[in-house]
């Protein structure tokens, strides 16, 4: 268990085949990963993988990056709408993603020129599962609270994560 959990943070007991995010570390660790990954828009699949990189940091639930190329030709365009800088990670670069007739602007992103730490997921995809049909393994993914922080949240993580209601200084 991490020696930086808040005094008011009662972290949930992993049950077997479970991970706590307040066992991840900070700062985060990038993990290779073989499972199965699937991104939708309005029905239709926009990215799929098998050999995806998932970000685990303390108190968030994984961020998953999948391979340009294994995303749908034409399912992304470059986005104006946001502008963000990861202490970690470094700038980010966000997409628009199409699917179907729907558009969701800067639901993906990326790290075209990372930290030398992060260098193995330079032009990799993050997806938005607040904004996005996200799946790991056909399991729904569901979103992390607070509308900034985008983990992927399966019933094989535990919390509590931060981004609910009186987690900002976490």
């Amino acid at each position: 268990m991490s020696s930086h959990l808040p005094r008011s943070v009662v972290p949930e007991k992993p049950k077997p085949g479970q991970e706590s995010v307040w066992d991840y570390p900070r700062p985060p660790r990038l993990e290779s990963s073989n499972r199965s990954l699937v991104v939708r828009l309005g029905g239709e699949v926009v990215a799929r993988t098998t050999a995806a990189y998932r970000v685990l940091e303390t108190s968030h639930p994984p961020t998953w990056y999948i391979s340009p190329a294994d995303v749908v030709p034409g399912a992304l365009t470059a986005s104006e709408a946001r502008s963000t800088h990861c202490e970690w990670k470094g700038a980010a670069t966000y997409w628009d993603v199409h699917g179907g007739d729907a558009v969701a602007p800067a639901a993906g992103w990326s790290y075209e020129n990372p930290t030398p730490q992060f260098a193995a997921i330079a032009g990799y995809l993050a997806f938005s599962p607040s904004r996005l049909d996200c799946e790991i393994d056909g399991e729904a993914v569901r979103p992390q609270e607070g509308g900034f922080y985008e983990g992927w949240i399966t019933d094989d993580v535990v919390g509590p994560f931060k981004g609910i209601p009186g987690s900002y200084g976490w």
